[in-house]
C-alpha cells in the first residue's frame, strides 16, 4: 500500500474516534471496565479488565498484559475495524494472563502514544500516558487486583501508534516492563526513535524482551524500519532470542490481521 495513503488511514481511520453504531456487544463476562482519574493527562480514562477464567477458581497472583487502543480489543460494538478478540482468544487457550486495556483519547490520541512529535502530525507527549500508565494505573490495577508485580510479570503492546508507544515503554522503563508486544509499529512517526534507541544504555536491556511484528502488504517502510531498529538494538549488543522478529507476507494494518497475531504473541508472553 502506498505509504501517504496508509499513514492518513492511520490518522483518520485506526483508532482516532470510534463509531460504535449499533454492532452487537462481543465481550466475554470475565472482561469489565471501570473509569480512572488520569491526572497527567487531565482527563478521565475508561480502562478495561480481561480475567482469566481460572481467576475466580484459586488464590494465585497473575502476571498483566498492558495493552493500547481498548476499545479495539474486546467488543466488536465499540471497535472502529473489528476488534482483537484477546477475551476469546485466551480463553480458548486457558492462558493465566490479566489483561488491562487502555482506552485512547479519540482525538488525543496521536498526542498519547508518540514519545517524538511529527512536523506535520505533532503529537509527542508519550511521557506524561506513560507515567499515567505506570504511576496511576498500575498501583491501581496492583491493589484491586491479585497480580505478580514485577517487571518479569508485567508487559506492554499494542499496534501502529499503539506499537511504537510500547517499545518507547519497554525501552523507557524496563524497571516497570519486561516485555512487549510490537506489532506494525509506526517508527515513521519519527526519526527521534532511533537515537532514542542508540543511547538507551545497554545495562537497562539485559532483561527485556520484545515480540516484533510487520505485514509485508503494509506502508512499504513497516517492515525495514521494523527490522532496522531490530538491528540497531542487536548492535547495542542484545541477542537475537530477545527479539522475537517476523514479516508476515501479506499482513494488513488492521485489527482482523493483529487478531491473528495475537494467540502466538500471548504463548511467547507467558512461555519465553
Amino acid at each position: 500500500m502506498n505509504s501517504n495513503i496508509l499513514r492518513i488511514l492511520l490518522i483518520l481511520s485506526l483508532g482516532l474516534v470510534s463509531f460504535p453504531g449499533k454492532a452487537q456487544h462481543t465481550a466475554t463476562q470475565n472482561v469489565s471496565t471501570f473509569l480512572l482519574e488520569a491526572p497527567q493527562l487531565d482527563t478521565i480514562k475508561k480502562i478495561w479488565v480481561y480475567l482469566p477464567l481460572s481467576y475466580k477458581v484459586n488464590n494465585e497472583s497473575y502476571p498483566v498484559l498492558y495493552l493500547q487502543d481498548a476499545q479495539n480489543l474486546f467488543d466488536k460494538s465499540t471497535s472502529y475495524s473489528g476488534e482483537w478478540r484477546v477475551d476469546e482468544i485466551l480463553d480458548s487457550l486457558k492462558l493465566d494472563l490479566i489483561v488491562i486495556g487502555i482506552e485512547h483519547g479519540n482525538e488525543k490520541r496521536i498526542d498519547e502514544l508518540t514519545p517524538f512529535p511529527h512536523h506535520k502530525y505533532h503529537g509527542g507527549n508519550a511521557n506524561s500516558y506513560l507515567n499515567f500508565l505506570t504511576q496511576t494505573l498500575k498501583p491501581k490495577i496492583d491493589s484491586t487486583y491479585r497480580t505478580k508485580i514485577d517487571s518479569k510479570n508485567t508487559f506492554v503492546g499494542g499496534s501502529s501508534l499503539g506499537g511504537l508507544f510500547s517499545y518507547y515503554a519497554l525501552l523507557k522503563q524496563p524497571d516497570i516492563f519486561s516485555k512487549a508486544l510490537v506489532f506494525s509499529p509506526s517508527f515513521w512517526f519519527s526519526d527521534e526513535i532511533k537515537p532514542f534507541t542508540d543511547n538507551t544504555e545497554l545495562s537497562k536491556l539485559k532483561q527485556i524482551a520484545i515480540y516484533f511484528r510487520a505485514g509485508e502488504a503494509e506502508d512499504e517502510t513497516m517492515v525495514p524500519l521494523m527490522k532496522e531498529i531490530k538491528e540497531r538494538l542487536i548492535n547495542k549488543g542484545l541477542t537475537q532470542d530477545q527479539l522475537n522478529t517476523r514479516s508476515i507476507p501479506n499482513g494488513q494494518h488492521n485489527e482482523m490481521a493483529w487478531s491473528r497475531l495475537f494467540p502466538d504473541a500471548a504463548l511467547w508472553l507467558i512461555k519465553h
